[in-house]
């Protein structure tokens, strides 16, 4: 069985409580301790008045007392002062019998300022007061007399013990109302953890704690709250994972389905039908080889990701000039741009800027970006290419002027199959996977490839690479 944290602590304090009563009758026991050693200290203790007393009075020696600050007066029985030595205790020198009585009781009141010592001879018939000057006031004693009336006996006995059971069951009060507070301080910290533990076990990934402490509970707090923060984006990016390769499925089968269903359907035609005449025959295979052309080509695009993808993939790189290898592409897409009746403007620095490059697969990033340039826009489009350097990175930007980019796509337009609009399909030849494994290589590079701000009228590509 689980013991609880309160009860725990209820039980701490209790040996707590155990430990104050012991406490207390130790503290009573010294406070008797020093009280009788205080006894053998003071002056009023040294020189009592049976160490000085005599039969005739006026044989006391008094000298002792006095040095110590003490005094010594001798009252007799008419009650004069006839002897008074030191500081006198009592001003008057005659006293009646009711201000001596007086006297005699105000010498035991534990308030006076004096301790008074008196002691009565019967040979002199008279009274030797020894007085000193309180210092401090020490005196505990716990006496039991068996022969007091039973009724009295009773009685104090009865108020001690009310006494002593009114301070135990306060201190219990006290033990267990603090041990409950320590407690709830404890407790209800962990219950809130253990809520939201229990939350996130049950799927709800967006539970947070917040305990409101500067304490280590706070620590505390700020790990679960990151633990779970995590496991979010874990879970949603795991999601997010899950969608895309159900959509990339989705597109696979969409893509290769239309050539197949061709291949298949011109295929079946050509076998079924003898009558053919040579002219639709070759009608047919031309649209049997165009469409196994695009399956092809659908196919070599996804094994070239699924490569750049792999854990083997690794990159062949040297030092390489980037202005002299941009220079190089960009003299390559020149009679493809002439062709197509685009317009070019290229703006590369003359001076060189190095970065550790593969070449073969970087040009296929300046390939795809050309080849989507070249079959998505129209003529008369102006295609830009400029090289720059940024925060010790070569900046890359390959621009048109022509249809752009949807900014409902803009975030998603380096994912697999995702085309611009919907002339942008598989019957154009593009596969849907160029700019995603351009971006991938550009990565691979240690850069990137971003779509820049949007624009109404054309886009612009930039690629990034660190120099060296």
């Amino acid at each position: 069985m689980k013991k609880k944290i309160a009860n725990q602590f209820l039980t701490h304090y209790l040996v707590v409580f155990v430990m104050v009563i012991l406490s207390t009758v130790l503290s009573f026991s010294l406070m008797s301790f020093a009280s009788q050693l205080a006894s053998d200290l003071f002056a009023k203790n040294k020189y009592p008045a049976s160490s000085i007393m005599q039969d005739d009075y006026n044989q006391i020696d008094t000298a002792q007392v006095v040095q110590n600050g003490g005094s010594v007066q001798v009252i007799d029985k008419e009650y004069r002062v006839v002897v008074s030595q030191g500081k006198d205790a009592i001003p008057k020198k005659q006293l009646t019998a009711a201000e001596f009585t007086e006297f005699l009781r105000l010498s035991k009141d534990k308030n006076t300022p004096f301790n008074h010592d008196i002691m009565y001879n019967p040979q002199g018939k008279f009274w030797l007061i020894v007085t000193f000057p309180a210092s401090i006031w020490i005196d505990f004693n716990f006496i039991i007399n068996m022969d007091a009336a039973t009724g009295d006996f009773g009685k104090a006995a009865l108020v001690f013990s009310a006494v002593i059971i009114v301070y135990l069951v306060l201190i219990a009060v006290i033990t267990f109302i603090y041990a409950r507070i320590t407690a709830s301080q404890i407790t209800v910290p962990l219950r809130k953890l253990c809520d939201g533990t229990r939350l996130l076990r049950e799927g709800d990934y967006s539970v947070r704690v917040d305990l409101r402490l500067k304490n280590e509970f706070a620590e505390l707090q700020d790990t679960f709250n990151d633990m779970a923060s995590r496991i979010e984006h874990e879970i949603s990016m795991r999601k997010k994972s899950e969608d895309d390769r159900r959509r990339l499925i989705l597109d696979i089968s969409h893509d290769l389905k239309n050539p197949m269903s061709s291949i298949q359907g011109y295929a079946e035609r050509l076998c079924q039908k003898d009558d053919i005449s040579e002219q639709v025959r070759r009608e047919y295979l031309q649209i049997i080889y165009k469409n196994s052309q695009r399956a092809n080509r659908l196919l070599n695009g996804l094994f070239e990701l699924s490569k750049i993808d792999s854990p083997d993939f690794s990159l062949k790189t040297e030092r390489t000039d980037i202005c002299e290898f941009l220079r190089q592409q960009c003299g390559e897409l020149v009679p493809q741009l002439e062709q197509a009746g685009f317009k070019y403007e290229f703006d590369i620095p003359e001076e060189s800027i190095f970065v550790m490059l593969d070449t073969d697969h970087f040009s296929r990033i300046i390939q795809n970006l050309a080849s989507n340039t070249l079959r998505y826009n129209k003529q008369g489009t102006t295609v830009t290419v400029c090289l720059s350097v940024k925060n010790n990175q070569a900046v890359i930007d390959f621009g048109d002027d022509g249809i752009g980019i949807p900014a409902h796509l803009a975030q998603d337009i380096f994912k697999p199959f995702v085309r611009a609009d919907e002339s942008r399909n598989s019957e154009t030849g593009g596969s849907g996977l160029g700019l995603a494994i351009a971006k991938k290589i550009a990565q691979a590079h240690g850069g990137d490839l971003t779509l820049c701000e949007y624009r109404e009228k054309g886009c612009t590509l930039r690629i990034t690479i660190p120099i060296i």
